[in-house]
């Protein structure tokens, strides 16, 4: 299993239109072979912060999801959302694998 971490850096007074943004992303992951483990946004402390966290079997299926970024009419409408509303500052993904009991 590999888990991707994406640490954004978003608009606080966009939060609504990440909200929006972030639910869509939900929905992909999951309907195309992923497991979706949430956003994680600002509750205390900084107010600028948000988490996604998702994953997948192999970094081969990641890789297929991938290829669905700016191709499927899905995916291009969730980050038409991001990109219209500039509710995500910036970004960055890394890949880790879980350590469980």
């Amino acid at each position: 299993m590999i888990t991707c971490v994406v640490e954004y850096v978003i608009d606080p007074t966009k939060i609504e239109a990440f909200e929006r943004f972030g639910r869509r992303w939900i929905e992909l992951v999951n309907r195309h072979g992923g497991t979706h483990h949430g956003y994680f946004l600002p509750g205390e402390g900084a107010s600028d912060k948000a988490l996604a966290l998702f994953s997948f079997s192999s970094l081969a299926a990641y890789e297929q999801y991938r290829a669905l970024f700016g191709v499927d009419a899905d995916f291009i409408e969730a980050d038409r959302i991001r990109d219209e509303s500039g509710c995500v500052l910036r970004y960055e993904r890394s890949f880790m694998r879980p350590l469980l009991s």
